[in-house]
């Protein structure tokens, strides 16, 4: 990874379900009986709450001098899937990794070689049933596979098979860290030893890395341990990426299934896609069937619940309404409504970002840190950046500055000073004043700011599904040809002709709400913004949040 991010953790989190990860990260156990053949426990066998590390000084043992690896066979009908994680240091092996298990706190991603020194377990389990259907293991780097290579060239018979071979190296002083000189193969080995332990292995290729001699090392020494390995593309959204040269090196090694994997920029097809290649690779691929379809499910799951989380959001604000009197001063209650509108919008937000993990603290960065999501929604170069004008015609100055329905507030002196010294216009249209007998007026929000609110939260999500938990950078946007509104008000030159219906970015015209939330506007009931009882509001609301998230995703489908 290109990124630094501390391993420090969040003192309380949510626990894993579906899409996560069942682990815990106490105290890394160190274990030497993990590929033993006089023992009856593996890696795998251990207790799953733990995530499992084979440190340098024990894991080298050996058994009558006999190397701790055991027999292989493929994997058995109902067993889980045991999964190395493997390649190059710096390849994001752990990024990827992260990405899989939507967990932006596993592991330590850093911009330096070797970051991972130890092998660490992690289950993926069946959200419904706590069935574990694939264990993954996160190996070192290996660092010097041509220095290995020459090794086993120079001291192992080719007569020999490949897990003899490596078995030979697995039993010599260079595999332990105690060998004399500068022959120091020990993670090398950590990573041998956690191959012939797997049923299958992934080989995590940086994809902007060219086909290199030491690269093809690798590879011929990852075939001795005599499983399936499949190549899996990582970075491939740069534009420096070699995978077509990639493919030519490794068809020539008998490798012609392989995939793309960003762990950066994430799809969710890509992912599927891994999972599908391995598990034609399978003699029984019955668990990566069942991981895939219940990761399917859980993925559609989420992406309802998010858009149920930002239509109550509108339908909150649309509801929100105070009351003044005819001769009262608009604005200390227009500052408090905007201030209440912003608060949601923000727990709208945090909501979004710890459905899909991703936390908004000092530790993992998120796309909550982009300013596009961060402006305050009544700037008014926010709202022409989208396009945005106000129903009713008004100077773009005098509305958006404010987001607040003033055709309900009438033309009075009074008001139109406070607006003119706001947004530099007035608006003449009065045909939404309330009960002019009372002397009542009631202050709404406009629907031009409820366009808005509503095109950034399904921007937003769109961010989130489509970023992988690898990115640490708040600048790694998933729009990578598309500008957000944020360099657009940056780079005025590149504004687009919003007013061209083939370039219009919002959800709907800000004339045309939904239905759903222009019958929010006259229940004031439904809101909590102003002071009513919260779970009493979101309930009444309930059945329009079912009909409007509906709308939400038919609009960005």
């Amino acid at each position: 990874m290109n990124n630094d991010q501390s391993n420090n953790k969040p003192n309380q989190k949510p626990k894993g379900r579906g899409l996560f990860a069942d682990k815990a990260y106490d105290a890394p156990i160190t274990t030497s009986e993990a590929i033993d053949n006089n023992a009856n426990t593996s890696l795998s066998d251990a207790e799953p709450s733990q995530p499992i590390s084979i440190d340098k000084e024990n894991s080298s043992q050996t058994v009558d001098n006999k190397p701790n690896n055991r027999n292989k066979i493929t994997v058995a009908r109902g067993e889980s899937l045991k999964l190395a994680v493997v390649g190059h240091t710096n390849t994001g092996k752990t990024s990827i990794l992260r990405t899989l298990l939507r967990d932006v706190y596993f592991g330590e991603v850093k911009n330096e070689a070797a970051t991972t020194r130890h092998v660490e377990r992690v289950q993926l389990t069946d959200s419904q049933t706590g069935e574990v259907l694939v264990t993954l293991y996160d190996t070192p780097g290996l660092e010097d596979a041509s220095g290995l290579m020459d090794w086993l060239e120079d001291n192992t018979a080719s007569r020999r098979d490949g897990i003899e071979r490596l078995g030979q190296f697995l039993a010599a002083d260079i595999a332990t860290g105690d060998a004399t000189g500068f022959d120091d193969y020990s993670q090398e080995a950590k990573v041998i030893r956690q191959l012939l332990a797997s049923d299958m292995a992934i080989y995590v290729v940086d994809a902007r890395e060219p086909v290199l001699g030491k690269y093809k090392d690798e590879l011929a020494i990852l075939s001795w341990a005599a499983i399936p390995v499949m190549p899996v593309f990582n970075f491939t959204d740069s534009q420096d990426a070699n995978i077509d040269d990639w493919q030519v090196m490794l068809a020539r090694r008998n490798l012609h299934i392989s995939t793309r994997f960003d762990s950066v920029a994430f799809e969710f097809d890509d992912e599927m896609r891994l999972w599908g290649n391995l598990a034609t690779m399978l003699t029984h691929s019955e668990m990566l069937e069942q991981l895939m379809q219940r990761r399917t499910e859980d993925w559609a799951r989420l992406y309802d619940e998010a858009n149920i989380i930002i239509a109550d959001f509108l339908l909150n604000v649309a509801a929100f309404v105070r009351e003044i009197n005819e001769d009262d001063d608009p604005m200390p209650v227009l500052t408090q409504m905007r201030e209440a509108v912003r608060q949601s919008e923000r727990a709208m937000q945090n909501s979004l970002l710890n459905l899909y993990r991703f936390y908004d603290n000092d530790i993992a960065s998120t796309p909550l840190e982009l300013q596009a999501y961060q402006q305050d929604p009544f700037d008014p170069d926010l709202l022409k950046s989208y396009g945005i004008r106000t129903t009713s015609g008004a100077a773009a100055g005098a509305l958006l500055g404010l987001g607040i329905d003033a055709a309900a507030l009438g033309t009075t002196l009074g008001l139109g000073a406070a607006l003119g010294a706001i947004g530099g216009g007035l608006l003449s249209n009065t045909s939404s004043i309330a009960d002019m007998i009372t002397g009542v007026k009631r202050l709404y929000i406009d629907p031009a700011t409820l366009t808005l609110l509503a095109t950034r939260a399904v921007d937003l999500l769109t961010a989130l599904r489509h970023r992988g938990h690898a990115a640490t950078d708040a600048t790694q946007l998933l729009y990578q040809n598309e500008l957000t509104p944020e360099d657009e008000l940056q780079n005025p030159d590149n504004i687009k002709d919003h007013n061209e219906e083939d370039n219009v970015i919002t959800l709907w015209p800000p004339h045309k709400l939904p239905s759903e939330l222009k019958k929010a506007r006259s229940k004031p009931q439904w809101s909590s913004l102003g002071g009513g009882q919260s779970e009493l509001a979101k309930s009444l609301r309930l059945d329009m949040a079912w009909s409007l998230s509906s709308k939400l995703q038919s609009e960005k489908s």
